[in-house]
């Protein structure tokens, strides 16, 4: 089939108005109770984890809007929606943006979480993260009509990105990269640029030192007893075969660079917010000279997105998860690849991403939101343009004025839904029906 010139795909995309018209995003999902969707996974994860992963929604709205993607992914799913799919991240919250480092060391800005990546509509992505903005703008003092502007800034973000890249060769825009060091040098305000370039410098340290969590002589993993824990040996056999399995599928070149590890120690780690209860594991590798290198071992479901009895795309979730995170960031890891256990639960494998690495994307402090707002916006415009028709979306997109109308107004309403899920959330655990227990509380 001939491929279909600039001007031909701007064209069939503004089409598409006709269809879902850009005000038609605005709308929200009728009213429905929270619990149900909050608890349809449960059944199948760690039951001594499910008290934590609680507590911690239970902690601000903002958490509560980070731990509720299945939720939220129900909402959406019930709202128009255009007609524009693209590979999604599925939870493109503001703290699942950050610091990622490139094979060679460059830290660029990026999307850092893909356990609920699936083919959706282009729209999700962003009304989640604008939904995140006006959240977590308001705990941090903005008024209402501030918030909104934050929504307004990705959006209009996404549109200018998403416009840039259209015209540009596919290979060219394939290899687009938002090197991190650089925004940052451009931030106007100079006590704010100094501010980011100190977390920057602290994240790149942290990835360095393998965050602090080798124990030497003899290499071990660091247990903290709050987010890194002991593993039983079964268990550790357990992972550790799926382990083995996962490195003999490796392509050639990176199964011999990890053969000149020796497998030294394994651990649970408590990851994120909504994917407590899953099985997180940390493999310590070690050379005969004692260097490290720490990998993780994390359980991947079917995405949020699929829906209840959808499909989720392929036969390992944990396949989904990778091809996902390959096709949508700048500079995938290395040692990206998938699994299954004895127990025939999913896993995919990566280098460990810590929450120091992500903290840069956690600046929550009210002048540095207007900053991460419009890199959001910009990296997922570029996520996009990897799996679906960049001048496609722009003809759909226009100028942007309507779409970041239709943006802002569905994030200012569904922030207000999010408030009151929460407090539903918290009534629930007040009168016991679910628990909410700290691990470091429950002594």
């Amino acid at each position: 089939m001939p491929s279909l010139t600039l001007a031909q795909r701007r064209d069939a995309g503004r089409a598409l108005r006709d269809t879902v018209p850009l005000a038609a995003l605005a709308a929200i999902a009728p009213a429905r109770d929270p619990m149900q969707a909050l608890t349809r996974r449960d059944g199948g994860r760690i039951a001594w984890l499910l008290g934590e992963r609680n507590a911690r929604m239970a902690a601000t709205p903002a958490a509560f809007l980070r731990g509720a993607a299945t939720l939220m992914a129900a909402d959406l799913a019930a709202a128009p929606t255009s007609p524009i799919e693209v590979q999604a991240t599925g939870d493109a919250h503001l703290f699942n943006f950050g610091a990622v480092f490139s094979p060679e060391g460059t830290a660029l800005f990026d999307a850092n979480d893909f356990d609920e990546t699936l083919r959706a509509p282009f729209e999700w992505d962003i009304k989640r993260l604008a939904a995140s903005l006006v959240v977590t703008a308001g705990l941090v003092g903005h008024k209402p009509a501030a918030a909104a502007k934050l929504a307004r800034r990705a959006a209009r973000a996404y549109v200018r990105k998403i416009t840039q890249l259209a015209p540009i060769p596919p290979f060219d825009a394939w290899h687009d990269r938002i090197d991190l060091a650089a925004e940052i040098a451009r931030i106007d305000a100079p006590a704010l640029r100094a501010r980011q370039q100190a977390q920057l410098q602290l994240a790149t340290a942290a990835h360095r030192t393998h965050f602090n969590l080798i124990a030497r002589s003899p290499p071990k993993i660091a247990l903290d007893g709050t987010r890194v824990f002991a593993m039983s040996d079964t268990e550790k056999s357990i992972i550790a075969a799926a382990f083995a399995r996962y490195r003999d599928e490796l392509p050639q070149d990176r199964k011999i660079l990890l053969c000149r590890y020796d497998l030294a120690d394994i651990a649970y780690k408590i990851v994120g917010i909504g994917s407590v209860g899953t099985l997180c594991a940390i493999v310590l590798l070690t050379t005969a000279d004692g260097a490290g290198l720490l990998l993780q071992v994390k359980q991947a479901e079917r995405s949020a997105l699929a829906g209840p009895g959808a499909d989720s795309a392929g036969d390992n979730q944990g396949e989904r998860v990778v091809m996902g995170q390959r096709l949508m960031q700048a500079a995938p890891d290395l040692f990206l690849g998938w699994t299954r256990d004895d127990l025939g639960r999913d896993f995919y494998i990566r280098r460990l991403k810590d929450s120091r690495l992500a903290r840069i994307g956690e600046a929550i402090e009210a002048d540095a939101l207007g900053f991460y707002a419009t890199l959001c916006g910009q990296t997922l415009a570029r996520a996009h343009a990897r799996s679906s028709d960049a001048a496609t979306i722009a003809g759909y997109l226009g100028g942007g004025g309507k779409f970041a109308d239709a943006i802002v107004d569905f994030a200012r309403h569904y922030g207000e839904r999010t408030l009151a899920d929460w407090a539903v959330f918290r009534a629930h655990i007040d009168s016991g029906a679910i628990s909410a227990v700290r691990l470091d509380q429950s002594g």
